[in-house]
């Protein structure tokens, strides 16, 4: 994918790159489909499909078409154009005498891209992918090694070294059961619920999330591995009988997903969060790319989606078109009569809500008692309603894999009882009397479900809470949080740093800009305090509170997540 940015982006650059994409395309061989353009605030982002072995390549047909339209629209602006391109390749190259430079003019473009793509071109490799295809079995791939088939069922062939297709052990080779989680909010506790019921079934499962990677709920990797490094790690886990995988937008965006299959996929919900990066700025785009993880389902795959999500259900008509086959779908909601599930159902779909107080997994025709949500802690006495929608989603992915439903019952009415369970996210403590929840609440949604399950354990007692941001954010989402926050009039809220995600924003910007909006939302001044980081103001919220008091605690860093954790168990 290429980024215009700085340029202008009109309709006829986007033909222009297009015509002259296609063309390239066409020269090369590459004969799958694959072009798109999408216009945002910046400019546009333009993407092209090729082989696995000539993804350089592609990068410089996406390049070249882009610069050539450019230049061919106005020369005189342009002009100096080709020659930057060819000191900047010279520049970056290991081996500047290797380098074959940049030209625009398109015969000899098309020259100099066959070549490149010659030299890139691993016949070795995609015979490889295309018997494991034949086979039926998953790969996944990176610079150095190729792995065919997953978990235990997969072995690994250093990239430098590939055996012949006769040489590769097929008869050992195979699948496990995969998912793929994504959304804006709930993922990570969706993943676990998930993983939790494959360890009930007797599967060790393996799953990534923002908290690292794990096997059977020991960590094998820790930090932030939502992408295909994560995705990379859990199928080549040896030991899994089961694989999970968190993927966000960021990672999604950035290098994919990593995998080319999986059995299940659920996407959550999508809200506002992050707009203004890599091309994304409204809930359109952002629906877009959580709806990705659809092209990784075969015919016979469950595309599990929240129903009362507006975009996900206006989208779902048109994936057909946009993959190379519709999905089979499930819904979940909190209604399990709503209109959309109901209809589901009458078709024979697969779908999972609640009535009279008790969550339903309706799935080939039989339904089946999941439990009394109240009696789950995971929903907090019934308050938590993301997190019943978490427990929705999950029950339908965990079936699809192949988990009974009794023992999903069974892990439901458990999980989260221990803060173990769901680290980080609707941890629950009290001392001296007050109630503390720590979770990892992040954008607009979050931290209106994590507020409104604070409010329903208040009873008479105050409200305090911490608010921060980081600095990847626009002003007008942070400002929107603080709104958000102001809304339920908390006696307290510590305006908090973020000192592990500035992002480029300087040090007081992002508090300076909350408390602003705090203000003009009405709340007094007496009812803010600022700190500099995330544990200060932990412990400024901490000695503030009294018994019966509730404590709302958003704490975002990992490093500050396990310092507030020891502080709370002292």
């Amino acid at each position: 994918m290429l980024e215009t940015e700085g340029v202008e982006a009109d309709a006829a650059l986007i033909e222009g790159w297009r015509a002259r994409a296609a063309r390239a395309r066409a020269a090369l061989g590459w004969t799958m489909p694959g072009l798109a353009a999408r216009r945002h605030g910046g400019g546009a982002s333009l993407a092209l499909a090729a082989p696995v072995d000539q993804l350089y390549t592609a990068t410089e047909v996406n390049e070249w078409a882009l610069c050539a339209t450019l230049r061919a629209r106005d020369p005189a602006r342009w002009s100096q154009l080709e020659q930057a391109l060819a000191a900047d390749a010279l520049e970056s190259a290991a081996d500047p005498a290797a380098v074959v430079a940049p030209v625009l003019e398109e015969q000899a473009a098309l020259a100099r891209l066959e070549l490149l793509a010659s030299r890139e071109a691993r016949p070795d490799l995609m015979r490889l992918l295309a018997a494991a295809a034949a086979r039926s079995l998953p790969h996944v791939l990176d610079e150095t090694l190729l792995t065919l088939g997953a978990g235990m069922g997969g072995r690994d062939f250093e990239l430098g070294a590939l055996p012949e297709a006769a040489a590769v052990p097929w008869s050992v080779l195979h699948d496990i059961p995969t998912a793929v989680v994504t959304g804006s909010n709930g993922k990570t506790t969706s993943v676990r619920l998930v993983a939790a019921c494959g360890e009930a079934f007797g599967w060790p499962s393996a799953y990534c999330c923002t908290d690292g990677v794990f096997l059977g709920g020991r960590s094998l990797a820790g930090g932030d591995y939502s992408g295909p490094l994560g995705a990379r790690l859990v199928i080549r886990e040896r030991r899994a009988r089961c694989a999970i995988v968190e993927t966000a937008r960021g990672g999604i965006l950035r290098r994919g997903i990593a995998l080319n299959h999986a059995h299940a996929a659920l996407v959550t919900n999508v809200s506002p969060d992050h707009f203004g990066e890599y091309g994304i700025d409204d809930l359109d785009g952002l629906a877009d790319v959580k709806l990705s993880v659809a092209g990784l389902l075969d015919p016979g795959g469950l595309l599990v989606l929240n129903a009362e999500d507006e975009r996900l259900v206006a989208k779902a008509e048109d994936l057909a078109r946009r993959f190379r086959s519709a999905p089979r779908l499930a819904w979940f909601a909190l209604d399990a009569d709503g209109a959309l599930l109901s209809r589901h159902r009458e078709r024979g779909g697969a779908t999972c809500g609640v009535r009279a107080g008790r969550l339903l997994l309706d799935r080939g025709g039989a339904q089946h008692d999941l439990g009394s949500v109240s009696d789950m802690p995971l929903s907090v006495g019934g308050s938590a309603r993301y997190n019943i929608a978490n427990l929705a989603g999950a029950a339908l992915v965990a079936a699809e894999l192949g988990v009974p439903p009794a023992l999903i019952a069974s892990v439901f009415a458990r999980f989260g009882a221990s803060a173990g369970d769901n680290f980080g996210r609707m941890m629950r403590f009290e001392r001296d009397g007050v109630r503390i929840l720590v979770d990892y609440a992040h954008n607009i949604e979050g931290l209106r479900g994590l507020l409104e399950v604070a409010e329903h354990l208040r009873g008479s007692g105050r409200l305090g809470t911490l608010l921060g941001h980081a600095g990847n954010r626009q002003d007008a989402e942070i400002e929107a949080l603080a709104r958000v926050a102001a809304g339920f009039h908390p006696a307290l809220i510590v305006v908090k740093e973020n000192e592990a995600h500035l992002r480029g924003r300087p040090p007081g910007e992002i508090p300076r800009i909350i408390r602003a909006a705090l203000l003009r939302a009405g709340l007094p001044e007496s009812a803010l305090t600022v700190r500099m980081s995330e544990l200060e103001a932990v412990r400024c919220a901490l000695e503030w509170a009294r018994p019966g008091d509730v404590l709302a605690l958003p704490v975002h860093s990992a490093a500050a997540r396990a310092a507030v954790l020891e502080l709370l168990a002292q």
